[in-house]
């Protein structure tokens, strides 16, 4: 044999021999790779899925509070209704709005009880009751109403809190 062909023949074994020592390598990197891709894909897929039930989400929790922000101008709405009934109420417990109470063909009936009768507000201030007390007391020079400058029981009442219990700083600022 030749030593061209002796060499050959070993270069061809170590050839041979590096692929069977490098192949497995080859292969395990390979499928290291084919499962780094698979992992990035089902990554991608997950993240994407998750993504999709952020944005339903998101999406339900706008309405959610547009539910609640429209539920809440209802609610002030109902309050601001409630609190024209409740006006109304007290000017009927004032007899500011007996109008209202007697129709046209009545007002001579009830003309008595509403202009003479106590009921009417003459001081504007939204209470009859402190104008019945004026009509009803009569002051040391014959005028209707209390001093100036003076509490009657009516003006005590309103304070709901009786005359020991002001404290001196109050009394002082008066």
């Amino acid at each position: 044999m030749s030593t061209g062909l002796i060499v050959l023949i070993v270069v061809v074994a170590l050839v041979v021999i590096g692929l069977l020592v490098l192949l497995p390598r080859m292969r395990a990197a390979s499928e290291r790779k084919k499962a780094e891709r698979e992992l990035v894909q089902r990554r991608e897929t997950v993240a994407g899925e998750h993504r999709e039930a952020a944005r339903e989400r998101e999406q339900r929790a706008e309405m959610a509070e547009q539910k609640a922000r429209l539920a809440q101008q209802q609610a002030e709405k109902e309050r601001a209704e409630a609190g024209v009934m409740e006006e109304r109420a007290q000017m009927h417990e004032r007899g500011m709005a007996d109008d209202e109470l007697v129709e046209d063909h009545e007002r001579e009936r009830f003309s008595p009880v509403m202009e003479n009768g106590g009921t009417v507000d003459r001081d504007g201030d939204g209470h009859t009751l402190d104008d019945r007390a004026r009509e009803a007391g009569t002051m040391r020079d014959g005028t209707t109403g209390t001093a100036p400058g003076t509490t009657t029981p009516d003006d005590e009442r309103r304070f709901d809190r009786p005359r020991d219990d002001v404290r001196e700083s109050d009394r002082a600022e008066r």
